[in-house]
């Protein structure tokens, strides 16, 4: 008991991936004794994609009773998380089923707390409120990316401030979660893109954080290896099921990863975009991903250099400087390839806000994960080093 602990690791979610697996959604509800009064959480665009329809007729045929929420932004709100949960605590709801992208189980997750314990999301992520009692939730996703359908996280911007405030409890890890690359398929092209570097990003960052095991690494490098060369697959031919299936499986890694670690100042920087401009989160972790790889590499070189190998942007007989230099040179080109904008390409994005943005990242609760020590004056430095590139 006295000796000291080198690492943890839980993930009591219930995972079921396979193609066609969300037309099982019932039996797997079912075998978890969930139900029958369930609170269905989807964005618009999915209903649109005909993705949620078929699903909620199949549950209510074999005896669930629906309350569908379809309140929900690019950038999950608390105005909308607090909707949700009246409208959960309304219905009597006895599980949250999220069908959707990041940001639809990042409210789901919201609204599983709140309905059954009301508060301020601040209140919750300053830790002035307990996560005592939180709804079981359920994640169908239909985007190859944030993977917190296995995560004990939600990212939630308040309303009046822009400030983005990270939910973070065991409590919140889905009970279950059920992955079909079938649901993938309709995502837009540039929703596959973004989410798909999300991962990438996850994966690194929850790999070379300071909170990084040998498990959260296992996870990270297998998702590393997948997502370089099947995400370009995807884009080529978005009918591809290998590809589709082999981008699932590492945002799900990648999930595995970070979700018992952390992330680090590129999500820090990513996120004060997104909560001043609305940035889609994986556009704005695609951005600063190299320039942050670039401040962080002297302080790990050898950690960043086998992130390179793992990306295979470098051979595993390249000399650790040679390695970190390739990946910061093609990170940028790969992702070009993909057709995800600059910083500078946006529109919208002024230079007078950088020291807000700066201020904002720095507050972020893990700037302190970084791999390296950052400071607001560093922020502000990679902002105006990606604004320039």
């Amino acid at each position: 008991m006295g000796e000291r602990l080198l690492f943890s690791y839980c993930m009591p979610t219930k995972i079921h991936f396979g193609v066609g697996q969300a037309r099982d959604l019932s039996a797997h509800l079912a075998a978890e004794g969930l139900g029958p009064s369930l609170f269905l959480v989807a964005d618009p665009g999915v209903v649109r994609a005909g993705l949620v329809d078929s699903i909620e007729r199949a549950l209510q045929d074999d005896g669930y009773q629906i309350e569908r929420f379809t309140t929900i932004a690019e950038n999950p709100r608390e105005s909308d998380c607090q909707l949700g949960a009246e409208a959960c605590a309304k219905f009597g709801a006895e599980a949250v089923v999220a069908i959707g992208g990041g940001s639809t189980m990042d409210t789901a997750k919201a609204i599983a707390l709140l309905s059954r314990t009301p508060g301020s999301i601040e209140a919750f992520a300053g830790g002035h409120l307990p996560y005592e009692d939180v709804l079981p939730v359920v994640c169908v996703p239909t985007t190859a990316g944030t993977g917190s359908e296995v995560t004990r996280s939600a990212v939630i911007t308040d309303d009046r401030s822009h400030r983005k405030y990270t939910l973070k409890d065991a409590r919140l890890r889905p009970v279950l979660a059920v992955l079909d690359p079938l649901l993938t398929v309709t995502a837009p092209a540039g929703v596959s893109a973004a989410t798909g570097v999300d991962a990438l990003v996850h994966a690194i960052e929850g790999y070379t954080c300071k909170q990084a095991s040998p498990i959260v690494r296992a996870f990270g490098a297998a998702a590393m290896r997948l997502i370089v060369p099947w995400l370009p697959r995807v884009m080529a031919d978005p009918q591809n099921m290998e590809a589709r299936t082999h981008m699932l499986e590492a945002s799900l890694l990648a999930g595995l990863c970070f979700g018992s670690a952390d992330v680090a100042a590129v999500h820090c920087l990513a996120e004060a975009l997104g909560s001043v401009y609305d940035t889609p989160h994986g556009v704005a972790n695609s951005i600063f991903l190299p320039h942050v790889l670039a401040f962080n590499a002297p302080a790990a070189p050898e950690l960043h250099a086998e992130v390179s190998r793992l990306m295979g942007f470098a051979s595993d007989s390249s000399a650790t400087e040679e390695a970190v230099e390739a990946m910061i040179s093609a990170l940028p080109k790969w992702t070009a390839e993909l057709a995800i904008p600059r910083l500078c390409d946006l529109g919208y994005v002024q230079v007078d806000d950088f020291d807000q943005l700066a201020k904002l990242a720095m507050e972020n609760n893990s700037t302190p994960s970084n791999v390296r020590d950052i400071r607001e004056e560093d922020y502000r430095k990679i902002l105006d080093a990606t604004y320039a590139y």
